[in-house]
């Protein structure tokens, strides 16, 4: 059907999708203006069954270069069947005179108001706020603002552009940094390319089929009635242990019935408000900007997967702010959540429950996200070392980054659970937690063994974060715990790993425990850019910095593939897994900004231009808009279009922090957490409390550690 819209002239197409998923409409459309006439074909198929065919459309526009101006009055176009390939297409044609010029604009917009994941939950896309849920009313209106103000968003998008594109401050080498932008804004096409969901943050539709709608009816032993249209409360629904769940699934301690609604545990901060805070929150604070969405990459479909998100955070933070933070309050209210459903661990065989009380998740799930967690089920990561340290670490760096102290005190009980709960990894009681001998963090392949450099120094990181974060909000006692950890397991972690050059990569006694880990300095590199002091000397993270500069960066390609994850002392890529003789992009892209953060620009930029020499430019391997997780020395790549490289902002914000992160407080807010000088003394004589090991939740009871 045409509609005319101002100056536009638009043909929709409305088609139904199949397995029941929600239908899409596409809009075509072009400006008539005094110089150029647009026509309409309402509707044309392929075989010409029905309607007229593609040969028939196309042999009229080869005769007559215009379609007859009386389709405007042929009313809407049925919308298509199953298996139906229906088309529409809209014509404009205008006279240029010799040397003249004429612009002629059509704008393409699709609309489909509802995501529908396929456990049967169903959502309102974020731009429904602003154009309705009408499939047809909405794709007419997108594409009207398409073609109206599409003058506008150019203009805008050289206003976000130009203060980096003509930033004076980036080094004088005119290739490293042409290289530099161009690759910094082409990484951001995985925000929209990498299957983003943008809901409108509503509490979703149910189908019948659904696991959380039959559950929930089964128990009233009343009919089904459909809940497709209606968006049903957030609730709360204790499930006992003897009772049934659909789908086989064994047993579950609480089960969401819509967004976040959950059991509220008992806080374990010292913090005192008017209110007390909830452990799970169902709303992002005083504006509600939606949930959001986006997959690990189009070969490993979980959505927002968090040690990933780690690296890639800093585009989001830097440009959406307000979204990242959503982000984060929904994985602080997946921390406190239990889901003990059973499910299998693909690397060892054994089972465990799907998400464990206190640990934060590997991600929000896949068929049915928020409400069914942790699709990654190749190992327990209730079990991995990392992901809680990079949620503490995440809430920090937002939290300084934004000074948001609503945001703050919201997610502390959330970072009290997380901290806590590492206890249980430091088995020796010194303070550092230790790795057990499996591939126990993001390096999913990659076994480690006692102390490593990175989830130890990600751990020092965090607990330096922690200790800040409750001194700014108030919380006196858990300011000083965190300090106290942290002083004790700062010596422990240097006397274990500094070898004079760089941090070995573990405190084991294999082949490669003494390897060159290009990530090894992942938590100065978040203290860094948190405004956050120095973990170490500054020269010992110059020493190892330059040491991945020149072992792992320039002995691979002269410099031109990234930063290889592991290399021995000798200069030889590290063979241990395929991991350890990967180059992954996005730490590459961290290894570079945690560079430039430390005064080291010509390493940084150099280390970065790598990626963009075998990814993107015309001599490399052709892996533009698809950036891969990482390759090989020899560019065999793995999982293209991935998440990661997103990290190439936090170079950006290397080079330009925001304002909070200039102007944290010059004193070392560490050195304002007064502790007693019994409690300095008793660093080295007593052991830290410790939860009993437990992988079913966090358990309520403490043991005092005497070694």
């Amino acid at each position: 059907m045409n509609h005319s819209l101002g100056m536009t002239e638009c043909q929709e197409c409305f088609c139904i999708t199949t397995k029941d998923n929600p239908p899409v409409t596409f809009s075509i459309a072009a400006c008539e203006t005094q110089n150029v006439s647009v026509t309409v074909l309402p509707v044309f198929g392929l075989s010409g069954e029905n309607h007229a065919s593609a040969k028939e459309m196309w042999d009229t526009m080869s005769k007559d270069g215009h379609f007859n101006r009386e389709n405007f009055n042929a009313g809407c176009s049925m919308p298509s069947s199953s298996g139906e390939t229906l088309c529409a297409a809209v014509s404009a044609s205008t006279w240029v005179e010799p040397h003249g010029r004429c612009t002629v604009a059509f704008a393409l917009a699709w609309s489909s108001p509802k995501v529908k994941f396929q456990k049967g939950c169903t959502y309102n896309r974020r731009y429904t706020e602003f154009y309705g849920t009408s499939e047809r009313s909405s794709s007419i209106h997108l594409v009207h603002d398409a073609l109206t103000k599409y003058r506008l968003w150019e203009e805008e998008i050289e206003k976000w552009q130009d203060p980096i594109l003509k930033d004076e401050k980036l080094p004088e080498c005119e290739s490293l940094i042409c290289r530099y932008k161009f690759t910094l804004f082409n990484e951001l096409y995985f925000l929209v390319a990498g299957g983003t969901v943008w809901t409108d943050g509503q509490p979703p539709a149910f189908s019948e089929s659904s696991p959380a709608y039959q559950h929930k009816h089964s128990k009233k032993g009343t009919k089904s009635e459909s809940v497709k249209d209606n968006h049903v409360k957030p609730a709360a629904e204790q499930v006992s242990d003897g009772d049934d769940l659909p789908n086989g699934e064994e047993r579950s301690v609480s089960m969401y019935t819509a967004v976040h609604g959950s059991q509220m545990p008992e806080q374990t901060s010292g913090l005192r408000l008017q209110e007390p805070i909830p452990y799970l929150l169902s709303k992002d604070g005083p504006e509600n900007v939606g949930k959001f969405l986006y997959l690990e990459g189009v070969e490993y479909i979980m959505w927002n997967t968090y040690d990933v998100h780690f690296y890639a955070s800093f585009a989001l933070l830097d440009l959406f702010p307000k979204i990242e933070l959503s982000i984060q309050r929904d994985f602080a209210d997946a921390v406190l959540y239990e889901d003990r459903r059973r499910v299998k661990f693909l690397a060892d065989g054994t089972s465990g429950i799907r998400k464990v009380k206190g640990a934060v998740p590997h991600d929000l799930g896949t068929h049915d996200p928020w409400h069914e967690m942790n699709a990654y089920n190749i190992h327990d990561t209730s079990k991995w070392k990392d992901l809680n340290p990079k949620f503490v670490l995440q809430v920090y760096r937002d939290f300084a980054a934004t000074g948001d102290m609503t945001f703050g005190r919201d997610v502390w009980p959330a970072v009290c659970a997380a901290m806590d709960y590492m206890d249980q990894f430091d088995r020796d009681c010194d303070g550092l937690i230790e790795n057990d001998g499996f591939p126990d963090q993001t390096y999913d392949a990659w076994t480690v063994h006692g102390i490593s450099a990175y989830c130890g120094g990600l751990w020092l990181a965090a607990l330096q974060a922690a200790a800040t974060m409750a001194h700014r909000l108030g919380d006196r006692p858990y300011a000083e715990k965190y300090k106290l950890k942290f002083m004790k397991a700062k010596a422990v972690y240097e006397a274990k790993l500094w070898n004079g050059s760089y941090f070995n990569y573990d405190s084991g006694t294999s082949s490669n425990s003494r390897s060159i880990q290009a990530d090894q300095l992942a938590g100065q590199w978040y203290a860094a850019s948190s405004g956050l002091p120095p973990i170490f000397d500054e020269h010992k993270i110059r020493s190892a910095l330059q040491k991945i500069f020149e072992f792992n960066v320039m002995k691979v390609k002269g410099g031109r593939m990234g930063a290889v994850n592991g290399m021995t002392p000798k200069g030889k890529v590290d063979e241990t897994c395929m991991q350890s003789r990967e180059i992954w992009t996005g730490v590459t892209y961290g290894v570079a900004a945690n560079m430039l953060l430390h005064g080291m620009e010509h390493q940084g930029f150099i280390t970065a231009e790598g990626i963009f020499l075998a990814g993107w430019s015309e001599d490399g391997y052709g892996y533009w808009f698809q950036t891969p997780e990482g390759w090989t020395t020899d560019g065999h790549y793995r999982s293209l279009v991935y998440m990661r490289p997103l990290a190439i902002w936090a170079m950006q914000w290397a080079l330009s922090p925001p304002k909070a992160i200039l102007e944290a407080p010059k004193v070392n807010l560490m050195d304002r957490i007064h502790i007693s000088p019994q409690a300095v003394r008793a660093v080295g004589e007593i052991g830290v409390r410790k939860i009993a090991p437990d992988n079913r939740c966090i358990p309520s009871s403490t043991f005092q550690c005497e070694c």
